[in-house]
């Protein structure tokens, strides 16, 4: 037989009812459409501040604030090496755009010029391309395939990423080139 020493004390309140716990501890698996909202409202700005801080970093150059992608060596090494050559693309859209302009506004007078300026843009051109070509067939690419191997070159598109670069003017490049001047060649 059980004493009065031995038993449990009362919690001083009646069990609540089953429906009633039920409801306490319901929560949707879908929150309320307010609620998505603003946890979206919220997400959106903690990434857009994140994006703000890497675009900032890139401008200034703080490589240990960059987004993961621009800190890999290979991305290094391929935008000190475009930063340091002389590219005739870096200055292909200033052309293309003036020497438009031009054959529109003498196309009224003179079409022969107009044709003749269109002819000189389409050398300037194919003189681009072939200096592309050039940056990445006999300098860019032995020297990834040297340091980094083959594999590592197809694996983060450097082709693709080393033109893209050369087509940017230099001041107007993102992350900012690393040296002022041309001709400081990466190792």
């Amino acid at each position: 037989m059980l004493t009065d020493d031995s038993r449990t004390p009362r919690k001083g309140r009646p069990t609540p009812k089953r429906k009633k716990a039920q409801a306490l501890e319901y929560r949707p698996l879908v929150p309320s459409l307010s609620d998505r909202r603003k946890r979206h409202k919220e997400e959106r700005k903690i990434s857009r501040r994140r994006q703000d801080a890497e675009y900032e970093a890139m401008e200034k150059g703080d490589l240990a604030h960059m987004p993961r992608s621009e800190q890999l060596p290979i991305r290094i090494y391929v935008r000190d090496y475009v930063d340091a050559r002389k590219n005739w693309a870096e200055w292909f859209l200033p052309v293309v755009l003036v020497v438009l302009i031009l054959a529109m506004a003498v196309a009224a007078f003179s079409p022969i010029v107009s044709n003749i300026l269109t002819a000189l843009m389409y050398v300037y051109m194919v003189a681009c391309i072939i200096d592309l070509m050039v940056m990445w067939l006999h300098g860019l690419k032995p020297r990834l395939i040297a340091k980094y191997g083959r594999d590592e070159i197809k694996a983060t598109h450097s082709m693709g990423y080393a033109v893209s670069r050369a087509m940017q003017m230099r001041r107007w490049r993102v992350p900012k080139p690393r040296h002022d001047k041309r001709g400081v060649w990466p190792r």
